[in-house]
């Protein structure tokens, strides 16, 4: 049995799910993803507030996704001998001291700079919080606690991005700002009264970076995270443009409250199956997001088609942090949390590469070209996964790295 498993075994109490714990990492990821998305909504606001253009306000979003694809990794290995809770609360100050200081900014450069490094946070949370939620409790409970644990993503999506746009616009974009610097307080005391803290890895269990990338699996997984979660963003970054053609250019927060909402079923969904069915949940969403796509490509210019394909393509996203995360972190064993800093790398990539090859579609092929895109990009990764069953996405339950624990 390795340490993680053993760990996993000794501190788990019963095989009840630490609800109040998870929902604190959930949190946590809530506030990474609205940190990062709200300026998105308030670029005319946040442009006038520091004397600049919305093109220039937009790089906000930008130098955040930077930070979080630089820093990742070499954090996760910096931090790998700290105690977790630590490491935890670590990330999440990050986030209250540098929200505050955007939201006190009046200096675009001063600005950019806590955006940078709010990012850096994010990058060290998020690769923190798959391996904590597993570890927090019994091994048959892991993947319905990574699902509770990421729901945070999704509701802020769908709702905490929409609603943080309207407060933004009601009582301004630093008061926005102000108020997530709140909730971080709130959260660092509910993450001390609720989240168990856990050793870091001792020097002989530590992996080093090229042993934990060339572990079998892990490269497969991050392809398919590659491949999924670029056809994704090429379609939520440019979803506005994209339903111009249906006549939705005004339902736009409609279609992202439908993807939202139909993203929180697909966790529930996962979360029931995750552990005995990954491989199967993992090829079935990507061939329904396959098939979403086709319909897209073949009548997306129909609001008849675009809903119900919004929602299909929401019920498919909201699984795949769960399943992803959940495979990547079985395959890599002891270098879990370095192999997650490596997810949260290929995926802010993949989030920058939507917005590149998007953005080069809708120059010079139109919004038409994105359901053939993603088909494309969805079809690489169904074949990937395929191929790997036999350590990225392996058949029947889960299984522990060394073979031991069948559940």
């Amino acid at each position: 049995m390795s340490q993680q498993s053993l760990d996993t075994f000794v501190t788990s109490e019963s095989n009840t799910l630490p609800v109040a714990g998870l929902l604190a990492l959930a949190m946590t990821g809530f506030i990474s993803i609205l940190t990062e998305t709200i300026p998105a909504g308030l670029l005319p606001q946040i442009g006038q507030g520091l004397g600049v253009s919305e093109a220039f306000a937009g790089q906000t979003v930008t130098i955040y996704a930077i930070g979080s694809v630089i820093a990742a990794i070499p954090l996760t290995v910096a931090t790998q001998g700290w105690r977790r809770r630590s490491v935890l609360l670590f990330a999440i100050i990050g986030f209250l001291v540098f929200n505050t200081i955007t939201a006190l900014s009046s200096n675009y450069f001063l600005t950019m700079t806590a955006r940078f490094f709010a990012g850096i946070a994010a990058g060290l949370s998020w690769s923190l919080l798959a391996g904590y939620a597993r570890r927090m409790v019994h091994p048959t409970l892991q993947g319905r606690a990574m699902a509770l644990a990421m729901v945070g993503t999704p509701l802020a999506l769908s709702l905490g991005v929409p609603m943080g746009t309207w407060l933004g616009n009601l009582v301004g974009w630093r008061i926005a700002f102000g108020i997530m610097s709140i909730l971080t307080l709130v959260l660092i005391v509910w993450v001390l009264l609720t989240v168990p803290d856990y050793p870091g890895q001792s020097k002989r269990q530590r992996l080093p970076l090229h042993q934990v990338f060339t572990t079998p699996g892990v490269p497969s997984i991050l392809a398919v995270i590659v491949a999924w979660m670029l056809a994704h963003n090429i379609l939520y970054t440019y979803i506005a443009p994209f339903l111009a053609p249906a006549g939705l250019t005004e339902r736009v927060d409609l279609v992202l409250l439908i993807f939202g909402l139909a993203a929180l079923i697909g966790i529930w969904i996962v979360s029931l199956i995750v552990d005995r069915w990954l491989r199967w949940s993992v090829l079935l969403s990507l061939t329904v997001f396959a098939v979403m796509a086709l319909a897209l490509g073949i009548g997306g210019t129909s609001p008849i088609v675009v809903y119900p394909a919004v929602a299909v393509w929401g019920l498919t996203f909201g699984g795949a942090a769960t399943l992803l995360q959940t495979a990547l972190a079985d395959a890599a064993g002891d270098g879990a949390d370095v192999a997650q800093s490596m997810c949260v790398t290929v995926w802010n990539c993949a989030i920058a590469g939507g917005g590149i090859v998007g953005g080069f579609l809708l120059e010079t092929q139109g919004v038409a070209s994105f359901p053939w895109a993603l088909l494309l990009s969805i079809l690489v990764g169904l074949i990937i996964a395929a191929v790997a069953r036999r350590n990225g996405f392996p058949a029947g339950h889960r299984v522990f790295k060394n073979g031991e624990d069948r559940l």
